[in-house]
């Protein structure tokens, strides 16, 4: 069988960059994600184009019962993961901590950091009987410094920074690899969701500037997994050339 990949918020963004890099390299997929129409269309889609096979897992990463039982459910030659990619994430709002939404707290921490977890015990413990693997954590700018306004979600990406260590040092027996993968300004959806489908205050985030796109991620990360089995790149942050820090930008 294929090396197989399982990659979390599979429908949109870097996770659905990272679907075709696998799929155009003949990795087999799991896709993992929460909106059945664009799962089942992404997947028909990339099982044409490449040839390779797709299980589909509808789940919600912050819903730890479901989605046991969903990955639990495949079968066992399905079990044999490769490569872990972490990637469903959110932001919620972006306002000062006094002022702070708490459902938006919750949504955050639960996808981010508990979603992340749930989704690594599960997948660690099908690589460990092969003494191989490879876990792609997608952290953030946000995980390497706080900026104004941006308190719980800075918060759960330096949860990110600080399990990926932890993994690293956890799973070190087993020879499995652990990557984190941070970003600056990527343009996605990810504005889109932060201000609640307020595409036009999205739209201004990435004004003047020419940002990072969603396949810049992915490549990086292809690059990462197909290092040889001897090199693990623990750590990665990749800015676009506009954009010095977190809040400093270059718009012209």
């Amino acid at each position: 069988m294929s090396k197989i990949a399982l990659i979390t918020g599979a429908t949109s963004g870097i996770g659905e960059a990272c679907a075709h890099i696998f799929a155009q390299q003949g990795y087999n997929l799991i896709l993992l994600a929460r909106r059945a129409d664009r799962l089942a269309k992404n997947a028909h889609h990339l099982e044409d184009k490449y040839g390779i096979t797709i299980k589909q897992v509808l789940a919600d990463v912050r819903e730890k019962e479901n989605l046991s039982t969903a990955l639990e459910a495949l079968p066992q030659e399905w079990k044999k993961v490769d490569v872990l990619i972490n990637n469903a994430g959110l932001s919620q709002g972006l306002d000062p901590i006094d002022k702070g939404n708490t459902n938006d707290w919750d949504t955050m921490i639960d996808t981010n950091v508990k979603g992340l977890l749930y989704v690594t015990k599960i997948v660690s413990n099908w690589m460990i009987p092969n003494a191989s693997g490879h876990i792609i954590n997608i952290g953030s700018i946000a995980g390497k410094e706080v900026y104004p306004n941006g308190n719980v979600y800075c918060a759960s990406k330096h949860a990110v920074d600080a399990l990926s260590k932890a993994m690293r040092i956890d799973l070190l027996p087993y020879g499995i690899k652990v990557t984190e993968i941070n970003p600056g300004m990527v343009e996605t959806e990810f504005s889109v969701v932060r201000f609640k489908g307020d595409e036009e205050r999205a739209k201004k985030v990435y004004e003047n500037l020419e940002p990072l796109i969603a396949d810049d991620i992915a490549d990086a990360i292809w690059y990462v997994v197909s290092r040889p089995k001897h090199v693990n790149i623990n750590d990665m942050l990749i800015m676009p050339t506009a954009q010095a820090t977190a809040t400093i930008i270059d718009r012209k």
